[in-house]
């Protein structure tokens, strides 16, 4: 099977750790652009001099070694920068979206322990505005960090160990609480340098970012781009799901490479025009992954785009990208969901219960259905705050080994979900949920798939008052990022109990789905 090199100083560009890209790429092409956003735009001279500056702001802020940097930002060149700069000093940085509430910001602050938080102009005034920090770690805005900055010498670059930790993304956690994923520079170059060979990216390339900086689809965008000296563009969030505007900015940025969630490119051909008229000239590969391509989409754009690559890429944040599938003329006739593929990134693969010759990689063994399985170089440290991931990791998806060697994938064994590409998981919205004053006890499930995925609640009210849907809104909306807030509310006198006595979760999607006598009128 197909492995991927350990990778050294002598071995990355500009010495060890995804950090190095960029400032090789500065030394060789100082004025070949690295970051574009809105018509901003960083040469990679210019966005390494900035991770420098602002690397000696956060060691004025007093970061070192080893501490977390949080960066609640909007996506812009200026936020790439402060990750560049928290590399540098061997700081990993924690990226939260600017859909995150302050309440949920700085809940992961604490979570992580970490010495700032890094805000945008937007954010720090929505703490402003709610009356200050919430305690925890200080607040340090973009333009408070470069002035710190600018009249400091940096620290120098900080050479870490490959197994040091580089981010923490995290996702929803089924316990009430977001938990953080945390990964080393050997998992990011281990699949960074799979996936830029495998689509052979180079300086002439032009990368679309797509998916926020907490999301794991954004680690290609960025370093295969540094890794080859290509150009990486930002996609604002306000166009995320923007289908006409996200179709004309593929083609007026030249986007050669685009990665995205399926509901995103599903969204551009039904009801942006993506397909209309002649391909994207620039476009040579089109790479989705985070949940199931419809099949008819998946037609749709082979035929409008036949020399265009599409792939299909499967992982959970745990390993990112650990399988992988290329459409080929061969699926024109195919009915159902395109398979996940064969082993990606260097992974090893099982299908549990395992086989008997414990065979793995390219073929998940003989076994021909089971949880999906994952050993290699991209699998997490770990969970921060909790003991280090050991040996493979088990994904909670379930995946079948076809006759022709290729993995499909079946589902979940639990309750966590996809909206639009974002995990979700349950647990996470009752705990916000229950903590309403009005609700004593609440249920959520998701009804429906890809852009029609809806998060309907159920609550038990604790007494006559009877909360509204405007109401758990506003309520989500000061603890919850927007993916993460209910789409419905009904009420019900009681929440039907499996006989192992879990919420029935089953029974609560079917009256939901079929009006049952469970839940009270909307």
């Amino acid at each position: 099977m197909p492995t991927v090199r350990d990778v050294d100083q002598s071995d990355a560009p500009g010495g060890a750790g995804i950090h190095g890209y960029v400032a090789a790429w500065a030394r060789r092409t100082p004025d070949a652009p690295a970051v574009t956003a809105e018509g901003e735009q960083l040469t990679y001279a210019e966005l390494a001099a900035a991770a420098r500056r602002l690397a000696a702001g956060l060691a004025r802020a007093g970061v070192s070694v080893g501490d977390r940097v949080v960066l609640w930002s909007d996506k812009r060149p200026a936020a790439v920068a402060v990750m560049q700069a928290a590399l540098s000093l061997g700081a990993p940085y924690v990226p939260v979206s600017a859909a995150n509430p302050p309440a949920r910001v700085w809940r992961i602050a604490a979570d992580c322990a970490a010495t700032v938080v890094v805000a945008d102009a937007p954010a720090a005034e929505r703490v402003a505005r709610g009356g200050g920090v919430p305690g925890g770690p200080p607040l340090v805005t973009l333009d408070e960090l470069e002035r710190l900055g600018a009249d400091s010498d940096p620290p120098p670059v900080h050479l870490p160990d490959l197994d040091d930790p580089a981010y923490i993304l995290y996702t929803s956690g089924s316990t009430g609480a977001p938990k953080g994923v945390s990964l080393s520079h050997r998992n990011a170059t281990a699949f960074v340098e799979w996936a830029g060979d495998l689509l052979a990216v180079s300086s002439r390339d032009r990368l679309a970012n797509h998916a926020p900086f907490n999301f794991d689809l954004s680690v290609f965008d960025l370093y295969a781009a540094f890794r080859a000296g290509a150009s990486v563009h930002l996609v604002p969030a306000e166009l995320a799901y923007a289908p006409v505007q996200l179709a004309r900015f593929v083609r007026e940025a030249g986007i050669t490479i685009w990665y995205s969630v399926p509901s995103a490119l599903t969204l551009m051909i039904r009801d942006g025009g993506l397909l209309d008229g002649p391909p994207p000239p620039a476009l040579r590969a089109c790479v989705f992954a985070g949940e199931v391509m419809p099949i008819r989409y998946v037609h749709d754009l082979r035929a409008a785009w036949p020399a265009v690559r599409l792939l299909n890429w499967y992982g959970p944040t745990e390993t990112n990208v650990c399988a992988s599938y290329e459409v080929t003329d061969a699926d024109a006739g195919r009915d159902r969901p395109l398979p996940i593929g064969r082993s990606a990134s260097g992974a090893v693969l099982h299908l549990d219960p395992p086989t008997s010759n414990g065979t793995g990689g390219d073929s998940v063994g003989d076994h021909p259905e089971g949880e999906i399985v994952v050993d290699g170089p991209t699998v997490m440290l770990g969970y921060w705050g909790r003991e280090p991931q050991r040996g493979p990791y088990r994904t909670g998806d379930l995946g079948r080994l076809a006759s022709d060697g290729c993995l499909e994938y079946l589902g979940r064994h639990d309750d966590m979900a996809k909206v639009r590409g974002n995990r979700v998981e349950p647990g996470e919205i009752e705990a916000v949920l229950a903590a309403h004053p009005d609700v004593a006890a609440a249920a959520v499930v998701v009804a429906g798939a890809g852009l029609a995925a809806r998060l309907h609640a159920v609550v038990v009210p604790a007494g006559d008052r009877r909360p509204g849907l405007l109401e758990i809104k506003r309520w989500c909306a000061g603890q919850l990022p927007t993916y993460m807030i209910v789409d419905s509310v009904q009420a019900a006198t009681s929440l039907p109990l499996t006989p192992n006595g879990k919420t029935d979760r089953a029974a609560l999607l079917a009256a939901i789905e079929g009006g049952g006598p469970l839940l009270a009128p909307n």
